[in-house]
């Protein structure tokens, strides 16, 4: 399997200082600040891109899911809410909530809830973030 490789570089303090993160072979850059990480500027943070790396790694993992149960998985769209909260050793992640709607023909809801919950068990981005509560909302679209 491959290693997927990231950086990031930091230039200056932390109030005024900037910061470039890259994913791969720089085909995603984006920069941030401590404003767009702690006061809600516009830009990205860190936990954006966890959030984004957790919503397709998911993703991915339901359609596999549903594709191995013998449904046909049209449509997987999934959002992460995650949560950086200050606390008093410093700022922690303390929640991630997955919400996903899905297409798929055929499928009921018990097994659309089972294989969502499996998948959300299951997928490498999940099982890394294990400390933080990892919520999740399912919606079948029809």
């Amino acid at each position: 399997m491959p290693i997927s490789k990231s950086s990031a570089e930091w230039k200056g303090n932390l109030k005024e200082g900037t910061g470039t993160m890259r994913a791969g072979d720089g085909a995603c850059e984006v920069a941030y600040t401590a404003g767009t990480r702690f006061e809600g500027a516009n830009g990205s943070n860190p936990e954006e891109l966890i959030g984004a790396a957790h919503a397709g790694c998911f993703s991915m993992a339901f359609a596999a899911r549903v594709e191995k149960a013998g449904h046909d998985p049209r449509r997987v769209s999934t959002t992460a809410d995650v949560h950086l909260e200050k606390t008093a050793s410093g700022f922690e992640i303390r929640k991630i909530e997955l919400t996903t709607e899905a297409e798929i023909p055929g499928i009921d809801e018990e097994t659309f809830q089972k294989l969502a919950n499996e998948a959300k068990e299951g997928c490498p981005v999940s099982r890394a973030l294990a400390g933080p509560s990892i919520g999740l909302t399912a919606k079948r679209i029809q």
